[in-house]
């Protein structure tokens, strides 16, 4: 996919480009997004799938519960909100449509191709809210500065390494006061979507099965790093960004309290890339109930944590 020009829209979305300096994707190689809990179970690859997923039943449903929690803890419009890493823009594109201003920054200039053709069909008044930075968020309080009255960074933090400084930036973005939206992979819950898939050795292998059996059928040693022992699979390692106690602690360490957390996708996870039907808004509100309670929101797909910074 090549950017489209911004002078395709009747008002521009405005946009700046990073200095050459910094990392972006190249326009002729497919990043890859995601690849989750065992070969072959990819929910995205590239820019392209990761756009086709938002309009799938699992991408409705992750979005429209983030925004329903979102609008309980918003200052109210017209407040400023940047979204790190915000893709082709569908959560910015709703609050913007809500009256808020919304700043995407984003690394991939497909994406932000992306974001433009979403924006094109929008009404003027709602492009002029929208505006486009390419660049990385870990660069973000030198694009764009801080003192933002939301920064939101959903689906990002389990592609980096190690999320404490990107947390650390989304705080300092913040202005004191505002709120912090992340969402992230639930690691401990992991297994559950392979499970119910019937993928039994991803399954286990995520569950990390402390006493698996060996070649024999004997019960092989259990290990004290809850590894297998001889004659089993090693247990999936979980990156740090993947563990919500984890990110939790980074965020208050960092200076924020916590307001809130939601479990989302309990139910649907695991139904793969099925388009919505036509009872989409009972399936948004049965997850809805289930995020927002224990213990559903413990065995749900995502977490999403909204903090406020205190100081």
């Amino acid at each position: 996919m090549q950017p489209s020009s911004a002078s395709n829209l009747s008002t521009p979305v405005l946009e700046h480009s990073v200095p050459p300096s910094r990392p972006s994707a190249s326009d002729g190689e497919a990043r890859v997004l995601a690849v989750v809990d065992g070969p072959g179970a990819a929910d995205y690859t590239d820019t392209a799938d990761y756009v086709a997923h938002t309009a799938t039943l699992r991408g409705i449903v992750r979005q429209r519960l983030v925004t329903r929690a979102l609008v309980e803890h918003l200052p109210p419009a017209p407040a400023r909100l940047l979204d790190i890493g915000g893709g082709n823009g569908v959560q910015a594109l709703e609050f913007a449509r809500r009256g808020y201003h919304v700043t995407v920054c984003e690394p991939d200039p497909r994406m932000l191709a992306a974001a433009r053709r979403g924006l094109a069909d929008a009404p003027e008044s709602v492009r002029r809210r929208v505006e486009l930075v390419e660049g990385d968020g870990r660069d973000a309080v030198h694009l764009v500065g801080a003192g933002w009255d939301a920064t939101f960074c959903h689906g990002v933090i389990m592609f980096v390494p190690e999320p404490a400084p990107l947390l650390n930036v989304l705080v300092e973005l913040t202005r004191p006061g505002g709120i912090i939206s992340v969402v992230g992979k639930n690691g401990p819950a992991l297994a559950l979507r392979a499970g119910l898939q019937g993928r039994w050795q991803d399954t286990t292998a995520l569950l990390g099965d402390p006493s698996p059996t060996g070649p024999t059928g004997t019960t092989a040693d259990a290990r004290p790093d809850g590894a297998a022992g001889s004659g089993g699979q090693p247990a999936v390692t979980l990156p740090p960004g993947d563990d919500p106690a984890n990110v939790a602690d980074i965020l208050t360490a960092a200076g924020t309290r916590s307001l809130a957390w939601y479990g989302i996708r309990t139910f649907t996870d695991h139904l793969g890339d099925i388009p919505p039907g036509p009872d989409v808004d009972a399936v948004v509100d049965a997850e809805w109930v289930a995020g927002a309670q224990d213990p559903y929101r413990g065995i749900a797909r995502l977490v999403h944590h909204i903090h406020r910074r205190i100081g």
